[in-house]
């Protein structure tokens, strides 16, 4: 599921390393605007939700989930053996970095999808199991980069995050908004990272790239679960509220991915990638994934959008600026302030950029 800056403190993937066989507990880093979330719902609101209106477009996902594609699919090999000894030090740092950011998001996606599964599973069965389903591929991949972690002598306690971490209040529709979005990125990020890996077999910097082609089809699916769903609750995808909900969270979820990797940029120069390309492909792809059931998209072209972004990566370089150093945390906020306000100021004039309507923007699909 999707995320001062990302970028942890230089030191921060390599202290208290340990050993692959005994890894160190990594210490979580500090919550920000950018850094996944853990989220709650309305149970009981999901729980009473009538799925008749696309039941059988929803069985049809569940029975997909029933045969797990994946079972047998996440089973390291040999190539892992010494191949964290490979890296330097940068190339290790960053790395570790997005090991973490992306086990915390899979984790918070398992924790989420069940306790759904556990809360509504008298009332709602057919939901209560695809979110069960969905609930073991994200605990699978949580575990998976879990595990390459402690290739590096390091691991999450995903127990302590449990209990630790503060979660977040999201009502139904904007849990599936956000998760829709959150699984389609991730679909499209995986794939570009796996198909640019598979020209540029010399920039695989470590094994659990090779597992992403199918990785990427759970999220997928998790995507379109989620995009019948939606279809099952039509006044989450018709009418004046819904369209400017999804301009909201389609630009919330954009522009936090486009500054969170430029402020990492350095991870995917060692993929050989640039951030700002990769990034730009990923929100083209999932904006024109996202006009299948949204009743609008971004105009992603429209002349200022990535000029506005790069705004937004200048005011949180600024902020980062300010977190640094040992200011009383009254002087660090006022120095914060004019670039908290220049970014909701960026927010604003992007989110009153007009949409496009997805009848127009997909009428083959749509």
């Amino acid at each position: 599921m999707v995320p001062p800056s990302a970028v942890a403190s230089p030191d921060a993937a390599t202290a208290a390393t340990g050993t692959p066989d005994a890894p160190a507990v990594k210490d979580p880093v500090k919550d920000t605007i950018l850094t996944p979330r853990f989220y709650t719902t309305d149970f009981e609101a999901m729980a009473a939700m009538d799925l008749r209106p696309n039941e059988v477009e929803l069985e049809a996902i569940c029975e997909e989930f029933r045969k797990d594609y994946n079972r047998h699919h996440f089973v390291r090999n040999e190539e892992f053996e010494g191949a964290a000894d490979k890296l330097d030090p940068d190339t290790r740092r960053v790395f570790v970095e997005f090991l973490e950011q992306s086990c915390t998001s899979e984790f918070s996606g398992f924790l989420l999808y069940k306790e759904l599964s556990r809360r509504i599973k008298e009332k709602n069965p057919l939901l209560a199991e695809c979110f069960a389903h969905m609930a073991r591929d994200e605990a699978r991949h949580a575990g998976f980069l879990n595990k390459s972690m402690s290739d590096f002598g390091l691991q999450l306690d995903l127990g302590f995050l449990t209990a630790n971490k503060a979660y977040t209040y999201f009502k139904p529709a904007y849990i599936f908004y956000a998760t829709y979005l959150s699984e389609k990125i991730g679909y499209w990020r995986y794939i570009a990272i796996y198909r640019h890996l598979e020209k540029n077999p010399d920039s695989k910097i470590f094994p659990i790239f090779n597992f992403f082609e199918n990785w990427c089809q759970d999220e997928n699916r998790h995507g379109d679960f989620f995009d019948a769903l939606m279809k099952a609750q039509p006044s989450t995808v018709t009418g004046l509220k819904a369209r400017l909900w999804c301009r909201f969270f389609l630009l919330a979820v954009f522009a936090t991915m486009y500054v969170r990797d430029v402020a990492r940029k350095e991870f995917y120069e060692a993929l050989g990638l640039d951030a700002r390309e990769y990034d730009k492909y990923v929100i083209a792809k999932t904006n024109e994934t996202t006009a299948r059931v949204f009743p609008v998209v971004l105009n992603v072209d429209h002349p200022k959008f990535y000029e506005r972004l790069e705004q937004l990566v200048q005011n949180n370089a600024e902020l980062s600026k300010a977190d640094e150093g040992s200011a009383p945390a009254p002087l660090k906020a006022l120095r914060k302030l004019p670039f908290w306000i220049a970014n909701a100021a960026v927010m604003a004039k992007l989110f009153l950029t007009s949409p496009i309507r997805s009848e127009q923007f997909q009428p083959a699909v749509r």
